[in-house]
């Protein structure tokens, strides 16, 4: 038998139903392991009670013979800025911190009823307007491959809990990359659903136009169930690699990226090309230029306008000017801060022709990319690095200069992002230094359960992801 904290969440879900291992003693595992590893700061809260009295239900329902769901008895855990009434969402920021959902978002709520647990809730950047995790009210999170090093973000989190097997698999969000950002850094799997496919509510929001949930997982499969759930669909048909077109866009994604990166991502390609896949080198002709005339335009405009509306669906009074007063980090801080001056706000009509002119026209670029090569997926690495240290929010040490952290890590995952195509990053590998490495998918829209199936077989010949050193 598997280790119990190994136990994926397809796996954990087999052998509870089966009968070979109770709901109580996989969750207890998990609570020993996220007390052992408190340092390494997965959670904003978790309640342990809670659990093994859901877990004890669990048993006692499938010893009696009860109606199992998909998910029945599997520990998972949430990124705090989605809502559940049975623990606080703070979005990882001080004016939040008693912030009481009266439901579970739609998310949370298609887990629950498909029988997941929900151990905890998952630190994070606050307000999800960051990839280090570095948090001053909450605490900053750490790479359990390193913990003086970032798990990535904003969703880091959740990253740690499932890299260090404190949950079998969580769900995270994703604007720019912060689902599959911190999967690269720690090690995991992660999923960003084409735009919409998951529903935005009950979700402590950056922008309706980019922002979606999204899956972490240890396993594809993993991937696959967890948005099978929330969707309702059905899985893709499983993929060959043998005549699979892939697309390779070297100018931009492939542009600049670390010793390790490159070895570990060029090693990939060589292995799909062993095993059949036809790889067609082929550019994005002028991909950074048309994502940056979309990206921080419409990400900082819709920012106020859609905080103020979940703060005021919350029906807490709070007001965005005080949610802005109370921010604890400096980076966010000065984000935010610039939302509430006039001179330094996005203007309407910027807003208006990024929505309607400048994203339209990224869309088509991908659009008549797959068409054009004929591709099923486009593979770059996840981030152009690994993990930095703690504390190098600003600015990092890249081959002999610094360079911003924030666009640094997510250039490659935030063009799709922006396009709301889907989007899966893949551990491949462990640095010099033993931090991971990702590489990513992206798909045309709407395609999420053929690249599901795409990752499946790339990670069925890919060797297996060591466990953190712990």
């Amino acid at each position: 038998m598997t280790e119990l904290s190994e136990l994926t969440a397809t796996e954990a879900a087999g052998v509870i139903r089966n009968g070979d291992v109770s709901a109580e003693a996989l969750v207890e595992c998990l609570i020993g392991r996220a007390e052992k590893y408190r340092h390494l700061n997965a959670f904003i809260s978790f309640d342990a009670d809670r659990a093994r009295e859901a877990a004890h239900d669990a048993d006692r329902l499938r010893s009696r013979g009860g109606p199992l769901g998909r998910l029945h008895g599997v520990p998972l855990s949430l990124k705090d800025n989605i809502d559940t009434a049975a623990f606080p969402t703070t979005a990882a920021t001080p004016a939040l911190r008693n912030n009481r959902p009266s439901a579970d978002a739609p998310i949370a709520a298609a887990l629950r009823d498909a029988g997941a647990i929900i151990l905890g809730k998952n630190t994070m950047h606050e307000l999800a307007f960051g990839i280090t995790c570095n948090n001053p009210a909450f605490g900053a999170s750490r790479n359990p491959y390193n913990p003086v090093m970032i798990p990535g973000g904003s969703s880091g989190g959740t990253g740690v809990a499932v890299a260090a097997r404190l949950s079998a698999a969580g769900i995270g969000s994703d604007t720019g990359g912060s689902v599959r950002v911190p999967s690269a850094l720690c090690g995991v799997a992660g999923l960003r659903p084409t735009l919409k496919r998951w529903s935005q509510k009950g979700i402590v929001p950056i922008a309706a136009t980019r922002d979606t949930a999204g899956p972490l997982a240890r396993a594809v499969a993993d991937l696959a169930l967890l948005d099978s759930v929330v969707t309702g669909s059905k899985a893709g048909a499983p993929v060959a690699l043998s005549g699979l077109r892939l697309g390779i866009p070297r100018h931009y994604f492939w542009d600049n990226l670390d010793d390790d990166t490159a070895r570990h991502c060029e090693g990939v390609l060589a292995r799909l090309r062993s095993e059949g896949a036809e790889l067609v080198e082929a550019d994005l002709a002028g991909i950074g230029s048309l994502n940056e005339s979309v990206s921080f335009v419409i990400a900082l405009y819709e920012s106020r306008r859609d905080l103020t509306a979940y703060l005021s669906e919350a029906g807490g009074g709070l007001k965005f000017e005080e949610l802005v007063a109370g921010v604890s980090s400096p980076d966010v801080r000065a984000t935010l801060e610039s939302m509430l001056k006039t001179d330094t706000q996005v203007p309407h009509d910027l807003y208006l022709h990024a929505r309607d002119h400048h994203r339209p026209r990224l869309i088509a670029a991908y659009t008549e990319y797959f068409a054009t090569h004929q591709v099923n997926a486009i593979v770059f690495p996840t981030t152009p690095l690994v993990a930095r240290p703690i504390g190098e929010d600003d600015t990092v040490d890249y081959k002999g200069s610094r360079l911003p952290t924030f666009p640094t890590f997510i250039r490659n995952t935030d063009p799709g992002s922006n396009a709301g195509i889907p989007g899966i990053s893949l551990p491949v590998g462990l640095s010099t230094d033993g931090l991971p490495v990702g590489i990513a998918l992206d798909g045309p829209p709407g395609s999420d359960q053929r690249l599901l199936a795409i990752a499946a077989a790339i990670e069925s010949v890919l060797p297996k992801m060591p466990p953190p050193p712990l």
